[in-house]
């Protein structure tokens, strides 16, 4: 006997879209993006400078002020519920600005070739415009990535221990010879 069976279909309630919650997000990024690295157009050349480079160039503050204007946009993306791949290329970004922005005048040249905040504007760009996507090479390279700065605190770590088995305390010969 053929009878006909019906599927089940199953229902899913999606919330309403947030169009002010995600403009804003983009708002702040565009912002900081400005600022930081499109501020003043440099007459003949394709790219712009923003205050990333000239704060760069002041030693030890600017690194650390630059650096805490590029997290504090990161920390506004985690509030805004920004997805975790997205934060984490973000994060990289200025990771890799502010470890290379260490080192004087080659760093604030970096600054102005890489522009770490316009990268984490076009990334928040691509979220908006396709919310929810994430693609393969993104959980990769975020993963590669984590793993290499893992892997560099476990070198660090193993070179810090000393061959006896204990880890260096810090204390051990002076450079004249002396236990310190």
């Amino acid at each position: 006997m053929s009878a006909l069976y019906a599927r089940e279909i199953e229902w899913e309630v999606l919330p309403p879209e947030d169009r002010h919650r995600r403009s804003s997000v983009e708002s702040v990024f565009r912002f900081v993006s400005l600022v930081m690295d499109r501020l003043i157009h440099i007459p003949g050349l394709k790219k712009r400078l923003g205050l990333n480079p000239i704060i760069d160039l002041v030693p030890g503050f600017g690194d650390i002020a630059v650096a805490l204007v590029s997290v504090s946009v990161i920390v506004y993306g985690i509030r805004r519920r920004v997805p975790k791949v997205v934060l984490g290329r973000m994060a990289l970004n200025v990771l890799l600005n502010e470890l290379v922005g260490l080192i004087p005048i080659i760093g604030s040249v970096f600054a102005f070739w890489f522009q770490a905040n316009t990268r984490n504007y076009q990334l928040i760009r691509g979220h908006i415009d396709t919310p929810g996507r994430s693609t393969k090479s993104d959980k990769i390279f975020v993963s590669v990535i984590l793993g290499l700065v893992g892997l560099k605190y476990v070198i660090i770590g193993g070179l810090r221990q000393n061959p006896l088995g204990g880890y260096d305390s810090g204390k051990g010969l002076s450079p004249f010879g002396r236990l310190a």
